[in-house]
């Protein structure tokens, strides 16, 4: 098994980079929105980012061999690319009816539907923390959600579309995540997603439009750069992170990224007024927007916590052996 190099402080901080980058790209996307669709802003992100990954694996001489692919991993292969190129797509999709805060906070149930398959496809366990976890995070989307509660279940608004659309994406993101966990154990994680961009933005070619590029503004622009630039920092961000730091600890961290949304958009509105636009949130949506991220900090957590109190409870056995 990896064991964390122990470098923790570095380990953090890589992971609170991947959280900022996390939280400012809904505020930036939704920007790009007014002046590019879905399609052609997910194909320059997944195009950029996977030409930058094959020019530096055909640097190192690590390009893969996809005919050395069984059938069965060519299968899995295709689930992953289908699987993450709708995650954009619908991503980007939901973004346009959603706020960036909302957006950010509802696509935190990616990560609970792929605890949920791999119980399914892994036969992982899902232990009592984490269904506590669980507790907290529903009854967190309960909160937020308090203003518009009669409207998500009574009508098919653009609002509730976009929830809908982000369930989407969420599940499609899950599907990528289970494909992507079983062709780890023959490729590395940077050769999988070198393939899975360029796949993808093979398969987004058709319904793109890149001269749409010319009609963008220069701030426009630079926040395009800066989406395909995220993709690509943020993720290697995480992956270096959890070199360093507990895959728990790290999850814990990535889950307060809607956190970071909320507070971005909060400033942004206040300096930028024209171009972002304020949360309209009342004190309950708040607080449910904490209870979220503690319940998914709790989730991701739970594991490494359960298995510290049993080591220190089978420590305290060995010294002190119970009488007979």
């Amino acid at each position: 098994m990896h064991v964390a190099s122990g470098r923790w402080l570095y380990g953090f901080l890589l992971a609170l980079t991947t959280t900022m980058l996390w939280g400012v790209l809904p505020i930036m996307l939704k920007e790009v929105l007014s002046g590019m669709d879905a399609f052609t802003v997910s194909w320059y992100r997944m195009l950029s980012s996977g030409l930058v990954l094959l020019l530096w694996l055909a640097a190192r001489r690590r390009l893969p061999s996809i005919r050395a692919l069984s059938a069965r991993n060519r299968w899995l292969l295709l689930v992953a690319v289908l699987g993450l190129a709708c995650n954009y797509v619908l991503y980007v999709l939901a973004l346009d009816r959603l706020t960036p805060g909302t957006m950010q906070l509802m696509i935190q149930i990616a990560p609970i539907m792929l605890m949920l398959g791999s119980m399914l496809v892994f036969k992982e366990r899902f232990g009592i923390g984490q269904l506590l976890g669980l507790a907290v995070l529903l009854l967190g989307f309960g909160l937020f959600f308090n203003q518009r509660l009669v409207e998500l279940f009574t009508q098919l608004s653009d609002y509730t579309l976009g929830i809908l659309i982000t369930l989407a994406a969420a599940f499609a993101w899950a599907l990528y995540g289970l494909a992507q966990k079983q062709l780890l154990t023959i490729w590395s994680s940077v050769t999988i997603m070198m393939v899975i961009y360029l796949a993808c933005a093979v398969l987004l070619a058709p319904l793109a439009t890149p001269s749409q590029i010319m009609q963008l503004s220069q701030l426009q622009l630079w926040l395009l750069l800066g989406c395909c630039l995220n993709t690509l920092v943020a993720y290697g961000a995480f992956a270096e992170a959890l070199v360093h730091w507990e895959a728990s600890r790290v999850g814990a961290t990535v889950a307060t990224t809607p956190l970071f949304t909320f507070a971005l958009v909060a400033l942004g509105s206040m300096l930028w007024p024209a171009v972002i636009k304020p949360e309209l949130l009342n004190s309950l949506a708040y607080l449910g927007a904490l209870l979220v991220v503690a319940g998914s900090a709790l989730i991701a957590l739970a594991p490494s916590l359960l298995l510290k109190l049993k080591n220190r409870r089978l420590r305290r056995l060995t010294v002190n052996p119970p009488l007979e």
